[in-house]
């Protein structure tokens, strides 16, 4: 492979509670193949250490330097300041780890850390859901164009991440879209994630009597709710039913404030089938006032992307010319408020490693990541 010296290539690592895949992408595309490393993350030094053999025999294999390091890992963290906190799935950080001050200063190049839910829609945006999108409504004739993403990532937990302008928004914090914090539909003392995440979908197959299997997945409830594996249908239905309801709950808030495009990752968004109509019916569903009235979940209508007939209906009609008063003058009119909702374009790990990749090249034109 030919790169120019002056082309920037990135590391990355792909951090879970069990394995580590260590990479590198050049101009959007991976570059070298993987190395696989145990995590080891019972033992502080020995997860350190495995870290820099990764990135190591990275480096190895690039025609040239690296320009940077870039990833996500688990929080919770100071990602500004590449300080990891107290990992559920990594035990041996604890009390607050300098990982990305450790790597800058073994490699002597900019490393970023961030929030795998942040890289998502990072990705996304510039390479994924967001460009897809204003490509297909420009192939449609309408004069839509969109600029602003949030994403969330749907698996073990629930994740999200806001993209504003094409730069990602971080917050004051660094907390900003933890949108798994929000409070739950089906229980107000509770938050979120309690019923959009897969723990959820096993615990609703029970609750709503599904017969207890040993070692049952979310993937296993998707295959007894399509008829595909023996079980309690109606109960794995059901399930599915509760978190497309928790997850519109959920996005109704988002949207409400932010007024932005939806990207969904994360394996349980393979289920979307079973979860989006009544995501959709949540969404697009109606408050009821204490005088009988109705009110909108949402100014906005939102729009399944996968419906081809849902979003073609934007070809006509979506732009209009009025005329200004005491004016010849024309300009032009939006008279719905549209925002769409889909899943991932890219798949979620390569959505995070180009978004990754992605933050590193913006923000090495503002500054060096942790001052050495």
């Amino acid at each position: 492979m030919t790169i120019n010296a002056n082309d920037k290539v990135v590391m990355t690592l792909d951090a879970g509670g069990t394995n580590f895949v260590f990479s590198a992408i050049h101009d959007g595309k991976e570059i070298v193949r993987p190395v696989h490393l145990p995590s080891n993350g019972h033992d502080l030094t020995l997860c350190l250490n495995t870290i820099i053999r990764g990135f190591e025999e990275v480096s190895k294999a690039l025609p040239i330097p690296p320009y940077a390091i870039s990833f996500a890992f688990p929080g919770p963290a100071d990602y500004r300041n590449g300080i990891i906190g107290d990992l559920a799935n990594l035990p041996a950080f604890r009390g607050g780890v300098a990982l990305g001050p450790m790597l800058e200063e073994h490699f002597q190049i900019p490393v970023y850390i961030n929030n795998d839910g942040d890289l998502f829609v990072y990705g996304e945006a510039r390479y994924g859901f967001l460009p897809a999108l204003n490509k297909r409504l420009e192939k449609i004739g309408s004069s839509r164009r969109y600029k602003h993403l949030f994403g969330v990532t749907l698996g073990t937990g629930f994740g999200g991440g806001l993209v504003v302008d094409g730069n990602l928004y971080l917050g004051e914090n660094g907390a900003a879209s933890e949108i798994c914090l929000t409070q739950n539909a089906f229980n107000p003392k509770n938050y979120a994630e309690e019923n959009i995440s897969a723990r959820a979908i096993i615990r609703e197959y029970y609750r709503n009597g599904g017969e207890l299997l040993e070692g049952l997945s979310p993937h296993d409830v998707y295959r007894i709710a399509t008829g595909e594996k023996q079980g309690n249908k109606a109960a794995a239905l059901s399930s599915f039913e509760i978190f497309g309801k928790a997850l519109g709950t959920a996005l109704v808030n988002a949207i409400t404030l932010l007024d932005a495009p939806v990207v969904i990752g994360g394996g349980l968004s393979n289920a979307w089938p079973l979860f989006a109509p009544h995501m959709f019916e949540q969404i697009n569903g109606h408050y009821s006032t204490d005088d009988g009235r109705q009110m909108v979940h949402l100014v906005s209508k939102a729009i399944n992307y996968e419906d081809p007939e849902a979003l073609d209906c934007l070809s006509s009609g979506d732009l209009k010319k009025v005329k200004v008063p005491f004016s010849n003058r024309i300009v032009n009119y939006f008279p719905g408020k549209i925002n769409i909702i889909g899943r991932s374009i890219l798949g979620t790990s390569t959505a995070v490693a180009l978004g990754a990749y992605a933050f590193a090249i913006q923000e090495s034109k503002i500054s060096h990541a942790y001052p050495l």
